[in-house]
C-alpha cells in the first residue's frame, strides 16, 4: 500500500486507500484527522510544546479527491499556541479543525499523582480482528486487536489500534498523529447499534491529550450514548501500554439504513 497522502506545499493528492465505510467516494475521518494533526505540528512554535487537544469539523464529506491545506496561528503565547487548520476540495471548506499546543515543561509532581494503569489484556494478548478490510479500504493500514468485546459489534469495548503503513508520503508517523488515527474508530469500537441496519456517521472528533503517546499501539476504551432524536455520542478513553493518556469524543449522526 502506498501511502495515504502526497503533499506538495499546500497541495494534497489523496490516495483511493483513504476511502472509509460508508461511501467509497468519502474518505475515512481518520485519513483527514491525521493530515490535520501533520500541518499542525508543522507549524514551528516559540518554545518546545506539544499537542494538547485536537477538535475537527467535518464541515462536508471529504472526498477522495485532491485537497488544499490553510494553515493560521489565531494565538501564540510563550506557554500556547493555538492553530488553526482547513482542508479545501475544490476551493470548499470541508474540514476545519484548532489544534491546541502546551508548552513542555518537566515538573517534579507529589508522589500520589500516578497514571492510571491499563488492567484490560496486552495487543498480544487479544483477539485479532481481521475481518474489517473489506468494509473500508483505509481500515487495511490499520491492525486491531480486541481487549474486550469486538468491533463494530453492540456494546461497549476496548480495542487496540496500530497504523501499519504511511500516511504523508516521505514523511514520518507522530505519536500525535496514532493517537487522532485510532480515536476517529470510537463509534465502531462502542457502537450501540447494529452496522447492517444502522449508520452512525460522526460529525466531529474531539481528542485530549494529558501527555503524549508512548509505542505504536493505542487502545480505545470506549461506550457510546444513544439519544432518541438522531444524534449521539462516541467516547473513548486513550491508553497505551504504559497507561492511560488522553480522551476522545465523537457526536455522531443516527439514521436507520
Amino acid at each position: 500500500m502506498t501511502a495515504i497522502y502526497h503533499v506538495d506545499g499546500n497541495n494534497v493528492v489523496t490516495s483511493p486507500d483513504a476511502a472509509g465505510p460508508w461511501d467509497r467516494r468519502m474518505q475515512h475521518g481518520s485519513a483527514p484527522a491525521s493530515l490535520v494533526t501533520w500541518a499542525a505540528e508543522r507549524i514551528p512554535t516559540p518554545s518546545p510544546m506539544n499537542i494538547a487537544r485536537v477538535t475537527i469539523d467535518l464541515m462536508r464529506p471529504v472526498p477522495v479527491a485532491p485537497l488544499t491545506i490553510e494553515t493560521t496561528i489565531l494565538r501564540e503565547g510563550r506557554k500556547i499556541q493555538l492553530c488553526e487548520i482547513k482542508l479545501l476540495a475544490d476551493g470548499v471548506q470541508v474540514v476545519g479543525a484548532t489544534v491546541l499546543k502546551i508548552r513542555t515543561q518537566a515538573q517534579a509532581l507529589p508522589d500520589d499523582v500516578e497514571e492510571l494503569p491499563v488492567t484490560l489484556p496486552s495487543p498480544e494478548d487479544s483477539f485479532a480482528e481481521d475481518g474489517h478490510a473489506a468494509t473500508s479500504p483505509f481500515v487495511r493500514s490499520v491492525s486491531m486487536r480486541a481487549a474486550r468485546g469486538r468491533f463494530g459489534q453492540a456494546g461497549a469495548g476496548a480495542i487496540w489500534f496500530r497504523v501499519d503503513h504511511p500516511l504523508i508520503e516521505g514523511e514520518p508517523l507522530s505519536q500525535a498523529m496514532r493517537a487522532v488515527v485510532a480515536a476517529d474508530f470510537s463509534n465502531g469500537t462502542a457502537s450501540t447499534l447494529d452496522f447492517r441496519a444502522w449508520t452512525y456517521i460522526n460529525a466531529d472528533l474531539t481528542v485530549n491529550f494529558s501527555r503524549q503517546p508512548v509505542g505504536e499501539w493505542i487502545l480505545l476504551d470506549g461506550e457510546s450514548w444513544i439519544g432518541p432524536d438522531g444524534a449521539g455520542l462516541a467516547m473513548s478513553r486513550l491508553a497505551d501500554r504504559q497507561g492511560y493518556f488522553g480522551r476522545a469524543v465523537q457526536s455522531l449522526v443516527i439514521e436507520k439504513r
